[in-house]
């Protein structure tokens, strides 16, 4: 078969293929830990009269459920429905073992809501496992051929699990196995999307906790927005301070002083008037790098691609830019995505030591997605004092969000997510449009 007709086939089959094995993991997830979880929680439970044992054990048991389930959630990115987390915050005080910790696990809805999807879970995962049984079946038939194993196997009736009493059923046994492998490839999507989203009725947040989480989220963002924006004031009366301002105090006396000289000692005055117009120049320059950690006069002029495209040719390393905007975002969510590619830009040419690096800009379904990524050395992280943090801050106030995925060893790929709408695009005044 042609290599080209081999990677079309393969693109046709892999999904599916992928969907089987994801499948079989959901299953043996599901059958195995909401089973023991179930047991353990009615155990905990019947245990709390005996000497309150229960108060200590059910805190605990609960912990267990929601690492497992906090699992599941993040496996229902495979059916292309994540569920959110709908657990709030632990209160202060609330150590394992305390009654404060008993009260607040018993008094959280999605506690019990938890507990009620562990057996609906283990049948739900136990249907998944058809997703992964039913294209290896049909493999089992299609791989192992059928007259070979009946004339060798013949001692044994049966080729693994397909029955071969005669030649007959031999020759049919690949065909059948096709038809089975191409309707179990075809239905292990969808056994996995109707298993996340039955887990959606007990697992995602309700109407309520959604809602409260978006007040948590917005205080948390609020106070970040606020830090970030009172450490940003101060960097500035700080750069104006010890800089701008300090070198228009130092013109402003060499002009007095010159005009002090300009009777007496013409030659040192202009001398005094020519070092006060360098220092202009400096302040000049100062000022606008000032403004331009505000907000970049490059972006007003060319927008965020042309902006992004800047920043790529200032980094002393090949980088490919992909950029795929049919408009323009907000001004500030702009500004916002411009400085997040730039920090990460920046964590390149400082740390990865990688000979290439690339970025995508993209916008789909009201979500404009930034990658950055490199071939470098791998093993950042956003608590390393690499500048990601901030960056995230940054992200979190306008409801962005940003994962980083750096294996020791490499590559880098640094994933930035902004909510927003486009507007029309914006066009450059060398374009001619104006």
């Amino acid at each position: 078969m042609d290599s080209s007709v081999r990677a079309v086939v393969w693109q046709q089959i892999r999904p599916g293929a992928i969907a089987a094995g994801q499948g079989l993991a959901v299953a043996l997830l599901c059958l195995t830990t909401n089973v023991a979880l179930f047991v353990l929680s009615v155990v905990s439970l019947a245990l709390i009269p005996v000497f309150g044992i229960g108060f200590a054990l059910f805190p605990v048991v609960t912990v267990l459920v929601r690492w497992s389930l906090t699992l599941q959630r993040r496996l229902s990115r495979w059916s292309r429905a994540p569920i959110a987390s709908p657990y709030a915050p632990v209160p202060a005080g609330a150590q394992l073992g305390t009654w404060k910790r008993f009260r607040w696990v018993v008094g959280d809805p999605a506690t019990w809501r938890d507990f009620a999807w562990l057996i609906p879970g283990a049948l739900t995962g136990a249907a998944c496992l058809l997703a992964f049984v039913l294209p290896f079946y049909g493999l089992e038939g299609v791989l192992f051929v059928p007259l070979v194993l009946y004339l060798t196997l013949d001692w044994w009736g049966y080729g693994l699990f397909w029955p071969m009493d005669n030649l007959g059923q031999a020759m049919l046994a690949a065909p059948q196995g096709w038809l089975i492998l191409a309707g179990g490839l075809a239905v292990a999507q969808w056994l996995l999307w109707l298993h996340f989203r039955f887990a959606g009725f007990f697992l995602a947040p309700t109407r309520a906790q959604e809602l409260a989480l978006r007040v948590q989220h917005l205080t948390a963002t609020r106070a970040d927005t606020i830090d970030t924006q009172a450490a940003e004031l101060r960097r500035i009366e700080r750069d104006l301070h010890d800089g701008a301002q300090a070198r228009l105090v130092a013109l402003r006396m060499s002009i007095g002083l010159a005009e002090k000289l300009l009777a007496d000692d013409p030659a040192a005055a202009q001398r005094l008037l020519s070092e006060a117009q360098e220092a202009s120049g400096h302040a000049l320059a100062e000022l606008r790098d000032l403004v331009r950690g505000i907000y970049p006069p490059v972006l007003a002029e060319r927008g965020l691609d042309g902006a992004v495209q800047a920043l790529a040719l200032a980094v002393p390393l090949p980088v490919e830019v992909e950029v795929e905007l049919p408009g323009s975002p907000p001004a500030a969510v702009e500004s916002a995505a411009y400085f997040a590619v730039a920090e990460a830009l920046t964590n390149v040419t400082k740390h990865s030591g990688a000979g290439r690096a690339w970025i995508r800009l993209t916008f789909e379904d009201g979500l404009l997605t930034m990658v950055v990524g490199d071939d470098g050395c791998g093993s950042a992280a956003m608590d390393a004092g690499t500048g990601l943090a901030g960056v995230r801050r940054r992200l979190a106030a306008f409801d962005g969000t940003m994962t980083v995925t750096s294996p020791p060893g490499g590559p880098t790929v640094v994933t930035m997510e902004l909510p927003c709408e486009l507007s029309s695009p914006r066009t450059s005044p060398s374009s001619g449009t104006g």
